[in-house]
């Protein structure tokens, strides 16, 4: 059954959510309607749609278990008003956030040291900043990647804003394996929470590291103050962009910024957004990022069975992440088999 769902060819009824598993496979793509009605099914079917999400990643994803780390290698007064971030100079007077220009190779090869003791296969270089370009700051971090690639225990990834083609050619050069850029948000809700970066070059960007031929790593962030409705909007605007890679992470509220007192999701709703996320984006590796201590709490375990397949481990940009031997144990408990 392959083609788009409709209420006439996916009847979600009141029974097990298993034909949805089965419709995905076989081909078929989700249309909003569906993926809203999804959304908004009442908690007592939530293990219903996770179990039909698993089936899916069982189906492209395999027994495998994703786990990537980053390093803020440029941290503080960024020029953009995100008003997520506490690295927007914008707010960066409130939030307290340290600020320091790019990091040295040798510095950033020395944190991907560090997270590959948390069974991370990849590791993200990411800078606070509208956009690296060509310069002094974009030779540190190729020397970087260079050094971690010969290295060869962890695969370099890098997430350094709005870039033009030429910067993310001189990157694969360098051995960069990923680039990631996130949309943030639905683009109809994207001016509630950035009005100095225009949504489509975030959009823009993804394309051009898949044209250069670089893996892509693409997501965003959900419980922003966003309606169902952007969320669904989200999940296609990924899914057009067929992302290898897709980090989903929720809200965790700074201090000092615009959403401090945004107040977190449900865990329920957490784990209804990432099984749709799943059956929208069938095929791509979806790893669950920031805000799974915050939003998930106790039911962390549960991402697995909703359709991801990896998270984040270690700390985050500004915020502390599990600790390693957390994150070990819940591995080894839930019987994951880690990528070599």
């Amino acid at each position: 059954m392959a083609g788009t769902a409709t209420s006439n060819t996916l009847d979600i009824g009141d029974g097990p959510l298993i034909n949805i598993a089965d419709f995905i496979i076989e081909g078929g793509v989700l249309d909003d309607a569906t993926a809203l009605r999804l959304l908004m099914l009442p908690d007592e079917r939530v293990y219903d749609l996770m179990y039909a999400a698993y089936l899916v990643k069982r189906r492209f994803q395999g027994d495998k278990l994703h786990r990537c780390s980053i390093v803020n290698a440029k941290s503080g007064a960024c020029g953009e008003d995100c008003k997520f971030c506490g690295q927007s100079a914008s707010y960066q007077h409130a939030t307290g956030v340290e600020t320091y220009p790019v990091m040295n190779a040798d510095a950033i090869l020395r944190a991907a040291d560090q997270a590959t003791g948390f069974g991370s296969t990849n590791f993200g270089i990411v800078t606070a900043i509208k956009g690296v370009q060509e310069g002094p700051m974009l030779d540190a971090i190729c020397t970087a990647v260079r050094k971690i690639r010969e290295a060869g225990r962890i695969a370099p990834d890098a997430s350094l804003g709005v870039v033009s083609k030429r910067v993310l050619e001189k990157l694969k050069d360098a051995g960069l394996q990923v680039y990631h850029h996130n949309l943030e948000s639905a683009r109809s809700y994207y001016p509630n929470i950035c009005t100095t970066r225009d949504w489509s070059e975030n959009f823009e960007t993804v394309q051009r590291a898949r044209e250069v031929g670089l893996e892509t790593c693409c997501g965003g962030i959900l419980g922003m103050g966003e309606s169902i409705e952007q969320r669904v909007e989200l999940m296609q605007q990924v899914a057009s962009l067929q992302p290898e890679h897709i980090p989903l992470n929720f809200l965790v509220p700074v201090k000092g910024t615009p959403l401090e007192h945004v107040e977190p999701l449900r865990p329920m709703d957490c784990l209804k957004a990432i099984a749709v996320f799943r059956l929208t984006n069938p095929k791509s590796d979806l790893f669950i990022a920031g805000g799974r201590i915050q939003h998930l709490r106790q039911l962390q375990p549960f991402i697995f069975m909703a359709g991801a397949n990896g998270m984040m481990v270690g700390d985050y940009l500004t915020t502390a992440g599990r600790t390693k031997e957390d994150d070990l144990e819940l591995v080894r408990d839930l019987g994951l088999n880690p990528e070599p």
